[in-house]
């Protein structure tokens, strides 16, 4: 073994041992006639010391060493005199004696430190020096904890592991596919998979009643923080379940990692909420309820005023900023260009302040009389201090506005603290979406979701009021994952496909294969899929999902470090009999 000890175990308890560290060199002080390198490995840091009187030879070695210079060093463990108590090995340093260097480095494009001098892009390129970080590697260090308390708990109840394969067949499950053309077969193409959701279905059939996976899936969509081309699930289903039995079996998942990996406990169980009331309270599925500030709907209130605004608008909602009536003018503009954000769209904002003395300002004063203010105030359960805010509209567009405003005035109050974990469950989503510009249904999880046993009459007859047996995990805004009961009864299955608009023949195209096994006694079954990066991200308080990832893609879907997605060979491009149609 080149080493004895890493850079991170040695302490006082070492004092007086003969040892010897590998690793590389983080940075070098000269001060006359002593100098000191700091060596870095996976596992931390320790001062090595090097005596220009004791070992001038040596030293001047020493000296010559440069950042990132991979070295061999051998000494004695020592008390420091001025100790660093902020690091585990800050009361000792090296006394080196032996010292060897295994390879050189070129100066590197960016300072290797906890804070970088390096950008974004920089650090890409060069990403096998940026996981040298501490920050960097200790997110990947976390994602390996909970990957293996996502094994341990699964194991633990039953679970087995199983891989599917990553080439197969495109089926239309939302976004796009990411595809493989075949060199064997010209002119047909394999599907990387968005989810392995038939497989583990086929799984189900074939009586492995509780599986898992933590799986790579693609999809081939627009990029943000939390979204990557590839990305990582754990994947799950079980048979012979019901919602509630999904739900108790992967709450305590979660509860195990916030446990095992926050040192959290949660006693009481998650909360759960229906989704009509996620959107009417919060106006969104995936609320952050780490505060309130819930929407009251001021529509019937409002109109007949006079008010053109709100007379027109479809929907009229508000939210109550507690204490923010002092706000000033230039506070109430900028939440008026916030909300007036082409990302956002709400052509503006109305507010009504309420005294300290009980009544009710507005900047629609003219209008509305003070007991018609009053009415709002008792509506929002305002109290003197208070800011109401106010938008009006096209029902869903306000309602997606009203939610921005209320996380930005989350955000203002400090009300989105990054060490509180509020979970809870959505359920009954609609089981679909109608699309104005197709003029038909889509699933709003997948063609594959159970509706709720009670609207089962209303398949055909009214599809769009038909809730679907499904259910999101959402934990302080973002949806950490989803799922649903599935249908197990080809009959059911067919009737989904009629009303996503499949005729019978591009079922039997897409989903033959699945349709067929339920020939074969498929048992009612249902399963969940989490976002793994989404889970690290959200344990290692950011979120951007990228710096969990080792090796990520950037905002455009390229990774700057290999240079791809490239060109391929024109030899490449015969062989798949492919023609790309650029000109050479």
């Amino acid at each position: 073994m080149y080493r004895t000890h890493t850079c991170g175990e040695l302490n006082i308890s070492y004092a007086g041992q003969k040892v010897t560290l590998c690793g590389w060199v983080q940075k070098s002080r000269d001060l006359g006639g002593m100098t000191f390198v700091d060596l870095r490995d996976r596992y931390g840091l320790t001062q090595l010391v090097f005596n220009m009187e004791t070992n001038k030879e040596l030293c001047e070695q020493a000296r010559k060493l440069g950042r990132e210079y991979v070295i061999q060093a051998s000494g004695e463990v020592m008390e420091r005199s001025n100790k660093n108590l902020k690091m585990p090995t800050g009361e000792i340093e090296i006394v080196v004696s032996d010292l060897k260097i295994l390879n050189s480095s070129e100066l590197p494009p960016f300072t290797i430190e906890e804070e970088t001098d390096g950008g974004d892009e920089l650090r890409m390129k060069y990403r096998y020096l940026d996981l040298r970080r501490a920050p960097v590697k200790n997110n990947i260090i976390l994602r390996h904890r909970v990957a293996q308390e996502v094994r341990k708990y699964m194991d633990s109840i039953g679970f087995v592991e199983v891989e599917t394969p990553v080439l197969i067949k495109s089926t239309p499950e939302g976004a796009r596919d990411f595809v493989v053309p075949s060199r064997m077969q010209p002119g047909t193409f394999y599907a990387l998979p968005q989810s392995p959701q038939t497989l583990k279905q086929l799984l189900m059939v074939a009586g492995f009643d509780r599986y898992f996976q933590i799986v790579k899936c693609f999809r081939d969509e627009d990029l943000r923080a939390d979204r990557q081309p590839e990305f990582t699930q754990i994947d799950c289903e079980m048979s012979f379940v019901e919602r509630e039995d999904i739900l108790n079996t992967f709450e305590g998942l979660a509860k195990q990692l916030f446990r095992s990996v926050k040192n959290i406990e949660f006693s009481e169980p998650f909360q759960r909420l229906a989704y009509s009331d996620a959107m009417k309270f919060y106006g969104s599925d995936k609320p952050d309820l780490r505060f309130g500030m819930r929407f009251g709907e001021m529509t019937d209130l409002v109109k007949g005023h006079g008010f053109s605004i709100f007379d027109s608008a479809e929907y009229v909602g508000a939210i109550c900023a507690e204490g923010c009536a002092e706000y000033t003018r230039k506070q109430i503009d900028e939440l008026t260009e916030f909300v007036r954000r082409p990302q956002i769209g709400a052509s503006g904002m109305i507010y009504a302040r309420v005294n300290s003395d009980g009544s009710v300002k507005s900047s629609v004063d003219k209008f509305y009389s003070p007991e018609d203010l009053q009415k709002w105030a008792d509506l929002m359960n305002a109290k003197p201090g208070d800011l109401i805010l106010v938008l009006a509209g096209v029902k869903k567009k306000t309602l997606s506005a009203l939610s921005e405003l209320r996380l930005e005035m989350g955000n203002r109050l400090g009300l989105r603290k990054s060490d509180v974990y509020v979970p809870l469950w959505v359920v009954d989503f609609p089981l679909v979406e109608w699309d104005e510009e197709e003029k038909r249904f889509f699933a709003m999880h997948h063609p594959f979701t159970s509706p709720v046993p009670e609207d089962l009459k209303l398949m055909e007859s009214d599809p769009g009021k038909v809730r679907a047996n499904a259910y999101d995990l959402v934990i302080n805004g973002v949806e950490i994952g989803g799922g649903s009961i599935r249908i197990h009864d080809a009959t059911i299955q067919k009737l989904m496909f009629k009303v996503l608009g499949f005729t019978p023949e591009e079922a039997e195209e897409q989903f033959g294969f699945l349709l067929n096994a339920f020939k074969y006694g498929a048992p009612p079954h249902g399963g969940v899929a989490f976002g793994f990066d989404r889970w690290v991200a959200m344990f290692g308080g950011q979120d951007s999902i990228r710096d969990f990832i080792a090796f990520p893609k950037n905002n455009s879907g390229r990774d700057v470090m290999l240079d791809t997605p490239s060109h391929i060979s024109e030899k490449q491009l015969k062989e798949l009999q492919i023609t790309t149609g650029q000109k050479k």
